[in-house]
């Protein structure tokens, strides 16, 4: 074994810093956060990876992703019609000389009431912008980063009930916030998003809970988690993370 020895023999350049590549991964390094089950109590621990839950928080990033995912969704509802697309105005409506009054061509100019409008809104805009991949994969990294700092995400142990019944997903919610003492975790101003992969029950039993959302673990995105405070996750659902964006 070299000086360098131990894991990292072989894996230093000629700098002296450790080079990682195809043949040759980084370590993954875990972080442990507390689980929770349904009854609200605690169910001991569980790892988190840190290339997904580590990363530094880049508020400008998460700004400008929202920003394009907000600007992608718009549709352009307003629509104004031209002088041209106004019904009628076909015939001149006096004579160009001789009345004394200003000349005009059309009743369906911009300047007489019931004409078309210049310069309105059209719905042929597009207000989508692009947002590069590892804008995206950044921002989401790192909103949840901060949201396990902060104590928003919430690891329930298995996340599994008997009916899917509003009641059965509602008592949930409820011993959260009894037993385990979470702020108002799906209430208002507690908003939850479940995050689990193809958990069928769950999403139609939270459907009529008015702050509490569902979505797929793989489809997270930045708008998501900033309009729900709290994210629950299960074990298959950090998997899902991992698998997603290793």
């Amino acid at each position: 074994m070299s000086e360098k020895g131990g894991f990292y023999e072989g894996l230093i350049n000629h700098s002296g810093f450790a080079c990682w590549g195809r043949n040759n991964p980084p370590p993954i390094f875990f972080m442990k956060i507390q689980t929770y089950n349904t009854k609200g109590e605690k169910a001991g621990t569980a790892e988190l990876p840190e290339g997904i839950f580590g990363m530094a928080w880049k508020p400008v990033l998460v700004k400008q992703v929202f920003d394009g995912e907000m600007a992608n969704k718009r549709r352009p509802w307003a629509h104004t019609k031209t002088r041209g697309e106004v019904s009628g105005g076909g015939r001149k409506p006096w004579r160009q000389k001789g009345t004394g009054r200003a000349r005009h061509g059309s009743t369906r100019s911009p300047l007489w009431v019931g004409g078309g409008v210049a310069h309105g809104p059209r719905n042929e805009r597009d207000y989508s912008v692009k947002i590069n991949k590892k804008m995206r994969r950044g921002a989401l990294l790192s909103l949840l980063s901060r949201k396990l700092k902060d104590k928003e995400i919430i690891l329930i142990d298995n996340f599994k009930i008997a009916k899917p019944k509003t009641r059965e997903v509602f008592n949930i919610f409820k011993n959260l916030r009894s037993e385990a003492e979470i702020y108002k975790i799906g209430e208002k101003g507690g908003r939850a998003l479940i995050s689990m992969p193809k958990a069928e029950e769950p999403k139609r039993a939270a459907k009529n809970l008015p702050y509490v959302s569902y979505i797929e673990p793989r489809n997270l995105n930045v708008m998501e988690l900033l309009q729900n405070k709290y994210l629950i996750l299960d074990k298959p659902g950090i998997k899902e993370l991992e698998t997603t964006f290793k």
